[in-house]
């Protein structure tokens, strides 16, 4: 388990199976990086100072135009509460299959899944919501874990299906989808990034904690983005 804090959000990341490393992205503070060559992919990000409003959150983004937030400006509210968003990639599965519906959790990835789901439900707190990938693999895993946590439905949302959002750098041998695929994939994994990794609203009451079970370039784009 290991986890990123930032004012208003937590992720913390639960691997079921296999490891989960992470792509580079080239948009470290204060970092100087040459542009794209003629070899790499036209949407490489260029480095760039840190965002602070990078989840368009912060006070003044939030007012309607045109009105001033007057004394607020200089001193603009700040949430208390965190969202605790615990990423967690399904367990093991046969990779042989042809088609998702056979890509079944294995013996070994229901084991890792139910453990992961004793794992939770030792940390003591209340899971608000628990969102699922509805891919074969990440819909066991889910169900397993929320077997093990009893803490109701999960919501099953397409958008975090797994698939290839940016090509990794260094470049890897072992893994290369077509360039269209790319394309494809990384506006929507993007979409799935702003819909669910966001500080919480100034005005929130207390700490809430969020399950979302996906898929290691999933997870790794959340990450690293």
């Amino acid at each position: 388990m290991s986890g990123f804090l930032t004012r208003g959000l937590k992720l913390t990341g639960f691997v079921t199976a296999g490891f989960i490393g992470g792509y580079t992205l080239n948009n470290v503070a204060n970092c100087a990086t040459p542009g794209p060559g003629p070899d790499s992919p036209s949407h490489v990000l260029l480095a760039h100072k840190w965002d602070y409003n990078w989840d368009k959150r912060e006070p003044y983004s939030l007012r309607k135009p045109g009105k001033s937030l007057g004394n607020e400006e200089k001193s603009p509210p700040k949430s208390t509460a965190t969202r605790h968003i615990y990423l967690i990639r399904h367990g093991q599965y046969d990779i042989d299959a042809q088609d998702d519906c056979g890509r079944k959790l294995t013996k070994i990835g229901q084991e890792q899944a139910k453990f992961t789901g004793k794992r939770l439900s030792q940390l003591g707190v209340k899971f608000t919501n628990f969102y699922v990938s509805n891919m074969t693999r990440a819909l066991e895993t889910a169900k397993i874990i929320e077997e093990e946590l009893g803490c109701g439905e999960f919501v099953v949302d397409p958008i975090l299906r797994e698939g290839p959002p940016i090509p990794p750098e260094p470049p890897v041998t072992h893994w290369n989808p077509e360039k269209y695929e790319f394309f494809i994939e990384g506006p929507r994994i993007e979409a799935a990034f702003r819909k669910y990794i966001y500080r919480t609203d100034t005005d929130a009451p207390e700490d809430t904690h969020e399950i979302i079970v996906c898929h290691a370039n999933v997870i790794r784009y959340f990450t690293c983005r």
